[in-house]
């Protein structure tokens, strides 16, 4: 059989944007993924629905048997003919033993490859706004373990408290007496500052800054845990100035996105980009019906509503030929419906000031006249009173389903979990809300001091039906809306 290859990946620091491009396209290729303990989740999604998923992670260790095994494994996939993507947190040559993996696979001549990756002894800091060099502070950056060798060697102190620029210790929290007892007792000034950083890069990452002299006290304090690195040097006080991550809008704030799962990505990035939290668990299920538009008539309809995204996404799908709709006039609900039209190059006639449909059905006596059809392209639960509209506006209304809105079947525990890593669970249709109340089994207490964030009025309602409190209700009723009021909530 063909030998596979290897590809030694550095994924970063535990923030998928921070993962190179060559590093997702190897991912997304490989057959297998081995990774580690602190991979993203998001980036172990990037790959294949067929990939083989190995998960070896050493946590808080050296490595010892684990890493063997780690060697073989790469080296037996491998040989079975695989590509393969060996999955390391930050780079594989920074502490991450990639050099040992290497070691094992050339033993069989096995073809690799090494991707950089942006490595926490650089990116986490920066995330903190401590630069490790700065003119006129630093002009040199240090980077150490934090552990003892296996041999129980320790560093030279007597050689490091005199270098002249930043200190960097990566996983040294349990050894951070050891490393500032040493500093001081070789002569480092005890006033120096110094920061240590706690799951950098991600939402929940946290900073506590002191001195060599009163550090380990503070961490003590604050309850320090892994993972973790520290900052030794002046560079620490230019935090004031720099910082910028923790001022993002939605910082430390952990959110549920419930949307379906090929709109949660775009809803999902807009949360990262301000800095949230993001779980994602799709509560909904968007299926496009096949219609077979040889069988409708466009020629008779003068106007065509569209009330959501979806809808023109499913009816661009199936549509033939574009020109049948010249002279219709197209209502649309909702700014990002008005988006997703514009992207096959028509424009909405109409759109209503409030995001619902009847609404929109409103304003159709303003583009034709009394006896008009008019064809509304939705989904199968939208609602949609046609016969009430051709009552109160004297034309014929006809409803075209285009896709299915289906709910997802969740297990309570499942639901459980999840809820407990977040605090905001976003609502954005009455669908969703039902559904969210069927995965929880009606155990409203599993919402205990959970924000519930809806979309507007009508899925308001249908949450308030259910007894599951609205904390929050968007005042423009899309992903946006959703997204300003999180951020307004202090």
């Amino acid at each position: 059989m063909t030998k596979g290859k290897v590809y030694i990946i550095g994924a970063g620091c535990g923030n998928i944007d921070l993962l190179t491009l060559k590093g997702k396209r190897i991912i997304e290729e490989a057959d297998t993924i081995v990774y580690d303990r602190l991979i993203d989740p998001r980036v172990l999604a990037l790959g294949k629905k067929d990939a083989e998923l190995i998960y070896l992670g050493k946590g808080n260790t050296e490595g010892g048997l684990i890493q063997e095994t780690i060697n073989k494994t790469l080296a037996e996939k491998a040989l079975e003919g695989k590509v393969v993507a060996r999955v390391k947190g930050g780079d594989p040559f920074v502490f991450g033993r990639g050099g040992e993996e290497i070691e094992e696979i050339i033993k069989y001549d096995i073809p690799f490859e090494i991707i950089p990756g942006i490595s926490s002894s650089i990116a986490v800091p920066e995330y903190a706004g401590i630069p490790v060099t700065h003119r006129g502070v630093s002009r040199s950056f240090h980077v150490f373990t934090g552990h003892t060798m296996e041999n129980g060697q320790w560093h030279d102190f007597s050689v490091i408290s005199k270098l002249k620029g930043t200190l960097v210790f990566l996983m040294g929290i349990k050894n951070l007496d050891l490393i500032t007892g040493d500093l001081i007792k070789y002569g480092k000034n005890p006033k120096t500052p110094i920061a240590i950083i706690e799951k950098g890069t991600t939402p929940d990452q946290r900073v506590t800054t002191g001195t060599l002299e009163n550090i380990v006290e503070i961490a003590k304090e604050r309850k320090i845990v892994p993972p973790a690195i520290t900052i030794i040097g002046d560079v620490v006080n230019l935090r004031d100035n720099f910082t910028w991550f923790e001022n993002l809008n939605l910082n430390r704030k952990k959110i549920l996105v419930t949307r379906d799962k090929h709109q949660a990505p775009h809803f999902t990035n807009k949360l990262l980009k301000m800095g949230a939290g993001v779980e994602e668990l799709p509560l909904l299920e968007i299926i496009p019906e096949k219609v077979d538009f040889t069988t409708i008539d466009f020629s008779k309809y003068k106007a065509i509503l569209f009330n959501s995204p979806n809808g023109v996404k499913t009816f661009m799908d199936n549509i033939e030929d574009l020109r049948v709709l010249g002279n219709i006039k197209i209502g649309v609900v909702g700014s990002k419906t008005e988006e997703v039209l514009k992207e096959y190059k028509l424009k909405g006639d109409f759109i209503p000031e409030k995001y619902m449909v009847s609404e929109l059905a409103k304003m159709v006596p303003d583009f034709t006249n009394i006896g008009d059809e008019v064809l509304v392209v939705t989904s199968n639960i939208s609602p949609c009173d046609c016969e009430g509209w051709e009552k109160l506006y004297n034309r014929k209304f006809t409803k075209l389903v285009t896709y299915s809105t289906n709910k997802v079947k969740r297990d309570k525990k499942e639901m459980e979990d999840i809820l407990n890593k977040v605090e905001y669970i976003t609502i954005l249709s009455s669908s969703t809300g039902e559904a969210l109340f069927e995965a929880i089994e009606g155990d409203l207490s599993l919402l205990d001091n959970k924000k519930v964030i809806s979309i507007g009025p009508m899925t308001s309602e249908t949450l308030n039906k259910l007894n599951i409190p609205v904390y929050l209700e968007a005042k423009v009723y899309d992903t946006d809306g959703i997204i300003e009021v999180i951020s307004n909530d202090k």
